[in-house]
């Protein structure tokens, strides 16, 4: 006889052997342990065996189990520290999996809980608990799509879908809920639900992988302060079509409602995190902001800036036209590319499918896209054109064929290199290559350098020359800080001949 009162060969219907099996699986090698604890699952719920109840509470077990393990590759993962590329394929593939086989086991649950199978009745106050796990584990799923910049399988979001429909016409949307046991946070579907789209609209195309992370987190955080609502509203960014499954859909004056629509709104967040901001400022981040990890509180700064920035109503509009153009250019990415003076720009060949004032896009076979990350900063020399321009990376997508369509955001169509002095000093020791952003306004006071990372600090002026004449170069700010670059504006004040 099995644990539940039925007979079945299956080694987790045993509660004895199921909680030995667990104890067998490797504690101190998170990926193999999160691998066997996935295949059991997957086992679980393709087992006919096993009655609604029954399959709920051995999904249940194997996935608390899988916490520790999960969590801990999510931050290896997403942290800061790069994985080798064998590495990196085989923690996504195994979070993937992990992911995949969860949200399918919670949605069977509920699939056949709506059919009325065996057991079906003894789950009803267990509902809030298969749903909110099972958008969790989609959440998995998209962020780890977005970390590679993929397109999402249509299944994902018809069961989305499904579990907040269920949830909604049976009355548990907004229903407290301990997503696992050692949380201490209350959540719900309906806010498991919200940020998750929030989220997924906000930043899965224009964040890298370990910033992704940081946003979905926030997200997460402010959950209980979004707002979705089944007419437009004034504080309605995306709507979510629950008869018509996509990704959610920014809202603009065009928009209409609909019985199948659900529009996701900020409500009152953005009191919320600017109030995190000030804190942040601090260099502390707060220990109720549950961040799966350690992270600099600047970083962190960063990322709530760029959420606070994008989730504002009405969403911001292109500013710039694109214009469908086609143009081939030689690009090199890495700033000791770009700024090496022999540098001849013979590097890859793209070609731009549509092009703005300020920016371009282009689509890249996977072959020419290695090395490619949002924040990368790219040379661009278009072909017939004498001098060379800088740009950063600012969004990406992959399509159904991989390949990879490219945003960059143009910084200067002309720089120039030039060496940077420490002030008051010209030994070669202290030199440092950096590259000159010419603007439209030349004759400014000020002028940008793109440098290497570290360079620029706000307590050390430089001196350089250009265009034949010495500069001195009071630091202003720090406009972006990439891999391997800083992004810096300083105030340029020209020396006579006889200072430098």
């Amino acid at each position: 006889m099995g644990l539940f009162g039925k007979k079945t060969d299956h080694p987790m219907a045993d509660l004895k052997s199921a909680q030995q099996l667990l104890k067998d699986v490797p504690r101190n090698d998170a990926l193999k342990a999160l691998q066997e604890i996935t295949d059991w699952i997957e086992s679980v719920r393709d087992n006919a065996d096993f009655h609604v109840d029954q399959r709920l509470d051995v999904l249940s077990l194997l996935d608390e189990s899988a916490r520790t393990h999960m969590r801990k590759l999510v931050y290896d993962y997403f942290s800061a520290q790069s994985l080798s590329q064998f590495q990196e394929n085989r923690t996504w593939m195994t979070l993937n999996q992990f992911f995949s086989h969860t949200a399918q086991a919670y949605y069977k649950i509920l699939s056949d809980y709506r059919s009325g199978n065996k057991g079906s009745s003894a789950i009803k106050s267990s509902l809030p608990l298969v749903a909110a796990r099972g958008i969790y584990a989609s959440m998995g799923r998209l962020k780890l799509a977005a970390a590679r910049y993929t397109p999402v399988e249509q299944i994902l979001w018809q069961q989305m879908a499904e579990f907040y429909s269920h949830a909604e016409a049976q009355q548990y949307l907004n229903t407290p809920l301990i997503l696992y046991p050692g949380t201490i946070k209350e959540t719900s579907v309906r806010n498991k639900f919200t940020s998750m789209l929030i989220w997924y609209a906000a930043g899965s195309s224009t964040l890298s992988p370990r910033n992704m992370h940081l946003a979905e987190r926030l997200t997460t955080h402010f959950a209980k302060h979004l707002t979705v609502a089944n007419q437009i509203t004034p504080d309605s960014l995306f709507y979510f079509d629950l008869a018509h499954p996509t990704p959610p859909i920014k809202i603009t004056s065009e928009t209409l409602s609909d019985a199948g629509r659900r529009f996701i709104g900020v409500g009152e967040v953005i009191p919320h995190i600017e109030a995190l901001l000030k804190i942040l400022e601090k260099n502390i981040v707060p220990e109720e902001v549950n961040l799966g990890g350690l992270y600099a509180p600047s970083t962190v700064r960063d990322v709530a800036c760029y959420l606070a920035g994008h989730l504002t109503s009405p969403p911001p509009m292109r500013r710039n036209i694109r214009r469908q153009i086609k143009v081939n250019m030689n690009v090199v990415h890495g700033f000791s590319n770009i700024a090496e003076p022999a540098n001849n720009m013979s590097g890859m060949t793209w070609e731009a499918e549509d092009i703005s004032a300020t920016g371009f896009r282009c689509v890249l076979p996977a072959s020419n896209a290695e090395g490619i990350r949002i924040g990368s900063v790219i040379g661009i020399k278009p072909e017939n054109v004498p001098h060379r321009g800088v740009g950063i990376v600012r969004r990406l997508n992959r399509d159904g064929l991989s390949n990879l369509h490219v945003g960059v955001e143009m910084l200067s169509k002309q720089v120039d290199t030039v060496s940077l002095h420490v002030q008051g000093s010209y030994a070669m020791a202290t030199e440092q290559i950096a590259l000159w952003l010419k603007k439209m306004e030349e004759d400014s006071s000020e002028v940008q350098l793109l440098m290497n990372a570290d360079t620029f600090s706000m307590s050390r002026s430089l001196n350089t020359e250009f265009d034949g004449k010495g500069y001195l170069l009071i630091p202003v700010a720090l406009l972006e800080k990439g891999v391997d670059y800083d992004l810096g504006r300083y105030r340029k004040v020209e020396e006579d001949s006889a200072d430098y």
